[in-house]
């Protein structure tokens, strides 16, 4: 029986994987799983390696942001760092507050933050469809009404975003944090300057 590799390119655990139960279990319910079969490891590793190199180039999708948010215990200072890919150009986006009710949010505050900046951003620019690669489930559950928004900042970023939907068409792509994507690497490292952690 000729051997196959299962290579995961979004998933749970991205990786290669020799039986089909386990690439399964690793794509199974991960919203936008990408995986394939290689008949040689060679192949399978050069489909995980043109991800990681075309995904950050912008191929897909073409205009997309990578966001995150932070927090400063000792200055209760939240902020947000990330980018916007579009037409090739990189748009770094960074920013932070002190405002006493958001900053009871923490990271929170600095991820809806974030989300919001790549959006205006967007807007600004004259896009009409953005990617949001997010870590954060409240990112895509409050911007579409989900989840309860019972602080200012949820419910400002849940206004905003309903505000633009007739200007803006969205896509928000959950990816897992700290788990070497590269964009979401990049947002994390750019949250945590924004509020001075280095």
């Amino acid at each position: 029986m000729a051997v196959k590799y299962y290579a995961v390119r979004k998933g749970i655990k991205p990786g290669i994987y020799k039986d089909w139960n386990t690439c399964k279990a690793m794509v199974t319910g991960f919203s936008g799983a990408q995986y394939k079969s290689f008949t040689t490891l060679q192949e399978a590793e050069a489909y995980i390696k043109e991800d990681a190199e075309t995904a950050q180039a912008g191929k897909e999708p073409e205009v997309y942001a990578f966001v995150d948010g932070s927090f400063n215990q000792k200055t209760h200072v939240y902020g947000y760092g990330g980018f916007l890919v579009h037409d090739g150009v990189k748009e770094v986006l960074q920013g932070s507050g002190k405002d006493a009710d958001m900053a009871s949010m923490r990271n929170v505050a600095g991820e809806v933050l974030g989300s919001m900046a790549a959006i205006e951003k967007a807007v600004e620019l004259g896009l009409e469809e953005l990617s949001i690669y997010y870590d954060y489930m409240g990112i895509e559950m409050w911007a579409k009404g989900l989840w309860k928004r019972n602080k200012k900042g949820t419910i400002a970023y849940y206004d905003y975003v309903q505000s633009v939907k007739n200007q803006i068409t969205l896509h928000f792509i959950k990816v897992k944090g700290h788990s070497g994507v590269a964009g979401n690497e990049e947002a994390d490292r750019l949250a945590k300057q924004a509020v001075g952690i280095v």
